[in-house]
């Protein structure tokens, strides 16, 4: 099987893209062939693959033309990835898919996002709202943790450290509480830098420890300004090992993501597995 793909990033958490507008490449995407691509000595390499597809093809709800089909690097389904939105955003943009004076509905499983191009390039968008729950217990290899439960479009455990070496390596996922995520969980360790700025590291579920996780950063924005007793509106910097984001959490309780997006190759492969 031949066919076009794409790689971009956000802050270096890095996508392999799949153009697919009607469905007709890639019927489905088998989590063998993911993880393939994925894999960064024997495959293309990246944190989880896109299929940039339209919304009426897939035939799952939105009210976007274009549905964003996440997929980790295992291959697992995930309901959405904030980097991940931008880089497909603009990969619409370039493609004159959409118009960039715009606003952009993506459609994702985590519901439609819309995505406003900002004159410097950067790009921000609104995630929602927040699902905030109690705490619970995550552990490394020699560490445990009290993590703040958020929901953001996908399930994290957000643990205040003194440095964001305490997580330790990070080679295997930590350990959770499997009756509080039952699904999995992405684990951000968060430290603090000056006020409303923080830094972290993160193990997401299903592709291990990444250079950055936008909807890591914002569930990390919500939980310090909660921890913080922060007065909305209010903006965090979260510095991630791939670069900087910013996090606003609004009066309306909406989270906006910004940060930079870039498309850095493309090509086409023939598929032989």
């Amino acid at each position: 099987m031949a066919f076009a793909w794409i790689k971009g990033h956000g802050t270096e958490n890095d996508f392999v893209l799949l153009p697919d507008h009607d469905g007709s490449v890639h019927a489905d995407l088998d989590p063998g062939f993911v993880a393939a691509l994925c894999e960064r000595r024997r495959g293309i390499g990246a944190d989880g693959v896109i299929r940039v597809i339209r919304t009426a093809a897939i035939g799952l709800p939105g009210e976007g033309e274009w549905f964003m089909d996440y997929r980790n690097a295992d291959g697992s389904t995930s309901e959405m990835c904030g980097n991940g939105v931008r880089v497909f955003a603009l990969h619409l943009v370039q493609q004159g898919l959409v118009d960039p004076e715009q606003l952009i509905t993506v459609s994702t499983r985590g519901g439609d996002k819309l995505v406003k191009v900002e004159p410097n390039g950067e790009l921000t968008v609104d995630m929602g709202t927040a699902v905030v729950g109690g705490t619970s217990k995550v552990a490394t290899a020699d560490r445990i943790f009290e993590a703040h439960e958020v929901h953001t479009g996908n399930p994290h455990a957000v643990a205040f450290v003194d440095t964001v070496a305490d997580a330790g390596p990070l080679r295997d996922a930590p350990e959770h509480d499997l009756d509080v995520y039952p699904n999995g969980v992405n684990v951000e360790f968060v430290e603090r830098v000056a006020p409303q700025h923080v830094r972290m590291r993160v193990h997401e579920r299903g592709s291990g420890e990444t250079r950055s996780c936008g909807t890591g950063a914002c569930a990390v924005g919500v939980a310090t300004a909660l921890a913080d007793g922060v007065v909305r509106p209010s903006t965090y910097r979260v510095d991630v090992l791939g670069g900087t984001l910013h996090v606003t959490w609004t009066a309306e309780e909406r989270i906006l993501l910004t940060g930079p997006a870039e498309i850095v190759a493309h090509g086409q492969m023939e598929w032989t597995a």
